[in-house]
C-alpha cells in the first residue's frame, strides 16, 4: 500500500481513478487529478510548500516532486509525462509536456505545453521552455521546434499507455483510489 502521510495539517488529496503503487510515497499539501497514476518509488514531498498535479499525469519510478519552503511549488498540467528518474523541484509543467528519465527540472522554471525534456537533461532555475520545442543537455538547451501534432501524438500515446499499465495492477487488487 503507498504511503501516504499527513503534515504540517496537510493530507494529500488524491482524485478518482488513480493508481499508487505499493511504494509510493505522498506527503502532505499535494493535490492529484483523477485518471493519474504515480509508480513505484516516486515521492511527492508536499512537506514544506505545495504541489499539484492535473488529470491523466503519469509520475514515473523513482521520480521526485519537492520544493523550495515558502518560494516554489510544483505545478504540473494535464496530460504530463514524467519519465523514470526525474527530479522535478519547485517547477511548473504545462499540459501535454513530456519529461524524459533521468532529467532535472529545478526551482521556477517553466515546461510549456506540449514541450520535451530529453532524458538526462538538466533544466536550469528560471529557465522558461517554450511551446512545442525540444530542450536536451547538461544545462537543457533549446534544439528545435516540434510540430504540433507530432509533439501531440507523442506525448498522448505516451499518457494513454500509462493509463493502460495501470489497469493493469488494479486488475490485480493493488492500490486504486
Amino acid at each position: 500500500m503507498a504511503l501516504i502521510k499527513s503534515v504540517r495539517g496537510f493530507t494529500p488529496e488524491i482524485g478518482e481513478n488513480c493508481y499508487l503503487a505499493d511504494n509510493a510515497t505522498i506527503i502532505g499539501d499535494v493535490v492529484i487529478g483523477k485518471d493519474c497514476s504515480i509508480w513505484f518509488n516516486a515521492v511527492l514531498r508536499g512537506d514544506v510548500n505545495s504541489i499539484r498535479i492535473g488529470d491523466r499525469v503519469n509520475i514515473q519510478d523513482g521520480s521526485v516532486l519537492h520544493t523550495l519552503y515558502q518560494k516554489s511549488v510544483v505545478e504540473i498540467g494535464n496530460d504530463v509525462s514524467v519519465g523514470h528518474n526525474v527530479t522535478i523541484h519547485g517547477a511548473t509543467i504545462k499540459d501535454g509536456a513530456l519529461i524524459g528519465m533521468g532529467s532535472t527540472v529545478l526551482d521556477h522554471a517553466v515546461v510549456g505545453e506540449g514541450a520535451i525534456v530529453a532524458a538526462g537533461a538538466l533544466v536550469l532555475s528560471n529557465t522558461i521552455i517554450e511551446p512545442g520545442s525540444l530542450w536536451a543537455g547538461v544545462p537543457a538547451k533549446f534544439i528545435k521546434k516540434i510540430p504540433e501534432a507530432q509533439s501531440k501524438e507523442l506525448n498522448q500515446k505516451i499518457a494513454n499507455g500509462y493509463l493502460m499499465y495501470a489497469s493493469w495492477f488494479k486488475e490485480e487488487g493493488e492500490e486504486q483510489k
